[in-house]
Parts: structure tokens; sequence; C-alpha cells
């Protein structure tokens, strides 16, 4: 699906607390020019979680805009709604993937997590990269799950950061055959 280096980007604010945009614009720009393959805006470095709605919209349509590699944009919460319009944008905006994030906080269990999956998954038009980052959601997003979920036509990889090996190997065990990575 996409290869090379794909680097959280930082957001950066003013001493009022208001988004650079400029910042931002400079920062993609000078990645850019290190021969970066991708940007990922709106992850967990982009301070996803703390942008307000607007912010985290400002921040991918920049990212889009300015961008001459693809950008995956982080799209997650635990709100599955906010999630899906965030996703949703960033399809209309031109990103090139939206990488969600395990809906954090509330630790829904494995249907839950499906549903709130398969929800945005199909109702978005984009690849979609699930996020598993346990320790910073307190949710684990478990080998089986992951393999149902890899069934659905637009959820094309994940970003592992559980920390095991063994679980990265019963993904990649579990998800063979396919087109998922």
């Amino acid at each position: 699906m996409f290869k090379g280096v794909f680097p959280a980007i930082i957001t950066p604010f003013k001493e009022d607390y208001s988004l650079d945009e400029e910042g931002l614009r400079s920062n993609i720009e000078h990645l850019q020019r290190s021969g970066i393959a991708g940007i990922v805006p709106c992850g967990t470095t982009g301070e996803s979680a703390t942008l307000t709605f607007e912010e985290h919209k400002k921040v991918v349509e920049i990212a889009v805009d300015c961008s001459k590699v693809p950008v995956i944009a982080g799209t997650g919460s635990n709100n599955t709604r906010e999630a899906l319009e965030l996703t949703r944008h960033a399809a209309d905006a031109g990103a090139h993937a939206a990488l969600l994030i395990t809906p954090y906080y509330n630790k829904p269990n494995d249907r839950g997590m499906f549903e709130h999956f398969k929800t945005i998954a199909e109702k978005c038009d984009i690849p979609i990269i699930l996020y598993n980052v346990p320790k910073r959601t307190g949710i684990d997003l478990k080998p089986e799950l992951v393999a149902k979920l890899s069934r659905i036509t637009n959820i094309k990889a994940i970003k592992e950061a559980s920390g095991s090996l063994s679980q990265v190997s019963q993904i990649i065990e579990q998800t063979r055959g396919g087109d998922f990575t």
C-alpha cells in the first residue's frame, strides 16, 4: 500500500495557543526536502486528542494542500460519530488514507470495536489503517479482531504499536493471503 518513511508530524501552535498554520506548512516543506515518502498529520505526535474539531480539520486541509507526498490523516476518536466525520473530511480533503486509533478511554469490548471500525469503513471511501497503541488507549486490538476487520474491503493495514512481537506475528499469520499489511 505505502512504502518508505511516513513521519507523524507535530502540530505547531503560536504563543496565544492558536494553530500556527505557517509553522505547519514550513515543517511539512522541510520534511519533504529530507526525502520522506509521506506524512501523518493528526496522530498521537500531532496531539490529535487535544485539537478542537476545527483545528483538526484545518491541519488535514493544510497537510493535503502543501504536501507533495501522500497524506495519511489521523481521524480516530473514542466517539464513532466524530471519527466518522473526521474520516469523511479527510477523504473529501484529498488524504490518501485515514489512520484510526482504537477508541480510547471508554474501553469497548471486541464487538464494540468491530462495530466502531466497520461503521466508519462502510461509510467512507478511503483506505483505513487501524492503529493499536494500548499503552496510550488502555485497550488492545487483538489479532483475532484484526483478522476479522481485515476482511472489510477498505481496511487495508494496521499500525501495530503494542510492543509485542508475538502479537505482530499472530496478526501476520491471521491476515496472510489478502492485501492487508
